[in-house]
């Protein structure tokens, strides 16, 4: 079942921020530094908490590399001495 707090508004200042209410925030789990995603949906604004692995999904893959990374990390690493 889901719960609808009513009749909360918030500005959206100059630099289009807005301030997410703080018994919002508690229901929803929203801490600081939490990342939201933003879409559209049938003409309403829809915000969505990003998890941890949506974050690391978001960037796996983007380093183009010519060699494989077990082959970079002994060359960073350098020869072991015995």
């Amino acid at each position: 079942m889901q719960t609808y707090l009513v009749d909360m508004k918030a500005f959206v200042s100059e630099d289009g921020q807005v301030t997410i209410p703080e018994s919002l925030r508690s229901q929803l789990g929203i801490s600081s530094g939490d990342m939201l995603d933003f879409e559209e949906e049938n003409g309403r604004l829809v915000a969505r908490k990003v998890t941890a692995a949506e974050r690391v999904n978001a960037v796996y893959g983007i380093i183009e590399m010519d060699q494989s990374v077990d082959e970079y990390v002994a060359e960073a690493r350098g020869r072991a001495t015995p």
